[in-house]
């Protein structure tokens, strides 16, 4: 039965969600581009929302979330919404609103991954890859955990996409910085850091809904998602925080920024599932391991994850995910993890994690094969110095007027 409150929560969160990719996730990610990049990383953000909401509607939602062939993905029966009517239900929720949510999800797992390309992908080449990589990665594992599929089959828990959206941008990213290549200038220089931290902060709000939203209801797992959401993100923020001041003798807005980040991501898979104590403890993991893996690992095997997409949103999703097999408290919303008898549900964790790095990773490979094969992946050597606002767009982010 379609309950109003629920559907009145749900709507808001549609909103929020939204408003993580456009205007938030835009203005962080344009706040860290060089000044000469910064309107074309903006403009990436918003052609990809613009792109996935027309193919969600059309072949999207159905793919994820209509039928089952055999565990891997839905069918076409819903395709441009066919039979998704105002009375249509999905839970306690009208089924039109159910779509929409998941829409904003799509959008922003795509989008995520520009932040490891820009400076130097083709606006073409990007458009062609969002939308192969929307039809062939996103819809696959959002049908596999929350679509009825074989991840879903085996119970693995993802409360707001750890998996589906943190895991896949995350490992998009790393696969797509490794075959484009390093960027002339690899180096991080954020031209408006107020920028940044006013994306940081868009983004938070907006978590709210992604993941006080993954309730699909107005109860309480909802208030505890939101709870341990902001709890975990402020634990990541003063971890990171602490460890960049022991480690560099400063501490940096652009690191406390990231560090809130990585907690929101970190938490995304665990935000209905753990209680307070376990909010606490992921985000202090959150704060400590990407900042090691952005300083150490990606320093030692230089990779060109131009905005640490990989090293903040993939670690924190598998470390989510894992973690979520560990301190799931059944006492928050019925599932148990390690700590609450249940050590297979680790176990399983761990499968999901495995089979989805995997099968991202090698199709995003084949992807970019394709990509090649149409249009050039990356702009010329002289347009990437003069920048992808005036190569890419013939437009300039600020007028010297």
């Amino acid at each position: 039965m379609i309950k109003g409150g629920d559907t009145a929560w749900i709507l808001v969160s549609v909103a929020l969600v939204m408003l993580m990719t456009l205007p938030g996730l835009a203005v962080f990610y344009g706040g860290l581009a060089k000044r000469k990049d910064v309107l074309n990383t903006i403009g990436m953000s918003l052609v990809t929302y613009i792109l996935v909401s027309i193919l969600w509607v059309i072949y999207g939602y159905s793919l994820c979330f209509s039928g089952d062939v055999s565990g891997v993905i839905g069918n076409f029966s819903k395709v441009f919404l066919s039979g998704v009517l105002p009375n249509t239900a999905s839970g306690s929720i009208p089924e039109v609103v159910f779509a929409a949510y998941q829409l904003t999800f799509a959008a922003i797992t795509v989008a995520l991954i520009s932040g490891s390309y820009i400076e130097r992908m083709s606006i073409g080449a990007w458009l062609l890859f969002s939308l192969l990589w929307f039809t062939f990665v996103y819809a696959p594992i959002a049908h596999w955990v929350w679509g009825g599929g074989f991840l879903a089959k085996k119970g693995v828990l993802d409360f707001a996409g750890g998996i589906v959206v943190h895991l896949t941008a995350g490992i998009a990213g790393l696969v797509g910085a490794l075959v484009l290549g390093k960027r002339k200038e690899p180096v991080l220089k954020p031209h408006n850091m107020t920028l940044v931290v006013i994306g940081t902060g868009l983004l938070w709000f907006g978590w709210f809904g992604f993941n006080g939203g993954s309730a699909l209801a107005a109860n309480g797992v909802a208030g505890t998602a939101v709870l341990n959401t902001n709890t975990a993100a402020a634990v990541a923020a003063f971890s990171w925080m602490l460890v960049e001041w022991l480690t560099t003798g400063k501490p940096t807005i652009l690191g406390i920024c990231s560090g809130a980040i990585g907690g929101l991501a970190t938490i995304t898979p665990a935000a209905g599932f753990v209680n307070l104590k376990g909010a606490f403890i992921i985000g202090i993991l959150a704060g400590i391991i990407p900042y090691f893996v952005i300083t150490v690992v990606k320093e030692k095997l230089g990779y060109d994850d131009a905005l640490d997409v990989f090293n903040i949103h993939g670690v924190g999703g598998i470390l989510g995910t894992i973690l979520t097999g560990v301190f799931a408290d059944p006492a928050i919303n019925k599932a148990a993890g390690l700590l609450y008898g249940n050590p297979s549900q680790l176990g399983i964790q761990l499968f999901a994690v495995g089979v989805s790095i995997v099968y991202v990773a090698v199709v995003t490979l084949v992807i970019f094969g394709i990509v090649k094969v149409f249009t050039k992946l990356r702009v010329s050597e002289e347009e990437e110095y003069t920048g992808l606002d005036s190569s890419q767009h013939g437009e300039n982010a600020y007028s010297l007027d």
